[in-house]
């Protein structure tokens, strides 16, 4: 899709949201990894999380490698997060995570309490969706430590983003998951693992047969849920693109989008094209389906059930 296009940019608002591009969630090959993140130098975009946040053992990529791709987004001009685990079970986790935390370049988001005390007093952070960020004391909390943006976490909705809002600490930005699978829940066992009758110890890192995670069907042989390793995501695709007035209106900073093996590229452009007044909220929602091959979602945001959609096809 070329950018831009459609609507006069007349009547684009004049301070736009920013887009940001959330950590990567899957198990790619290196070499398809450099690769995106090297188009991402040259898309629409102004935040880019960089990191592992679900396994440990996904180890294809060094701290070193995020640093260097991590400079050279910052050389195009992007604001570059370096993401933690949103789970950790042992010292050596925690050690990473503090090496995370003394990266001395780039800001930090953190997934669990865990990094937010390593964090709290240190550096500036963000705190990630899969921190329970449910009220506004939890939120003044976070901002006494030291946070600096909080990302809502993906089962909450207009109704509670609100609440947070009218009682948002100084200088606290807001971030919501605007597009993607949603991350639903994490798990000491690999479920991925487990589907192939392998032990986690000895998985041979088959999550990485599934650059998009693994499709759970119900009996009735309708997509339920995808399993990526020890993460559990929705099969539906969540997509907020049809609600940007809304987020708009309720001053959220920015909309993240979640990294897929397919269609990133029109995903980014069409999103910039919506906030920048170019295309139309609901031509987008409509058009954006391609990239929902499982079926779109919206209903957390509707205060209902999260496999809801609310836009007409």
């Amino acid at each position: 899709m070329p950018y831009p296009r459609g609507l006069s940019p007349s009547v684009a608002m004049t301070q736009p949201m920013k887009l940001s591009i959330g950590p990567l969630l899957y198990l790619w090959e290196r070499e398809a990894v450099f690769e995106f993140y090297e188009r991402l130098c040259q898309a629409p975009v102004e935040i880019v999380y960089l990191g592992e946040v679900v396994c440990a053992k996904r180890r294809s990529l060094a701290l070193s490698d995020w640093l260097e791709i991590g400079d050279r987004l910052a050389a195009a001009g992007k604001e570059v997060v370096l993401s933690t685990l949103a789970l950790s079970e042992a010292e050596s986790e925690l050690s990473a995570m503090r090496r995370i935390a003394d990266n001395g370049r780039f800001a930090v988001e953190a997934n669990d309490m865990g990094a937010v005390n390593i964090l709290s007093g240190n550096v500036p952070f963000v705190v990630g969706p899969h921190v329970n960020v449910y009220n506004a004391d939890t939120l003044k909390l976070l901002a006494d430590a030291g946070a600096r943006r909080f990302v809502l976490p993906v089962e909450l909705g207009a109704e509670v983003l609100t609440a947070l809002q009218q009682q948002r600490p100084a200088g606290m930005e807001t971030e919501v998951f605007g597009f993607g699978r949603l991350p639903l829940a994490f798990s000491a066992r690999c479920f991925t693992a487990r589907a192939h009758n392998v032990a986690k110890d000895s998985c041979d890192f088959v999550c990485a047969d599934y650059p998009a995670g693994l499709l759970l069907h119900t009996r009735e042989r309708k997509p339920f849920l995808v399993l990526n390793g020890v993460q559990v995501q929705s099969a539906r695709t969540h997509n907020l693109v049809g609600q940007t007035s809304a987020l708009r209106a309720l001053n959220v900073d920015v909309i993240r989008l979640s990294p897929q093996p397919e269609g990133m590229d029109e995903i980014i452009a069409t999103f910039r094209n919506v906030l920048d007044g170019c295309l139309q909220s609901q031509q987008a929602a409509r058009e954006l389906l391609r990239y929902a091959v499982d079926g779109a979602c919206d209903g957390y945001w509707h205060q209902q059930p999260g496999m809801d959609w609310s836009v007409g096809a």
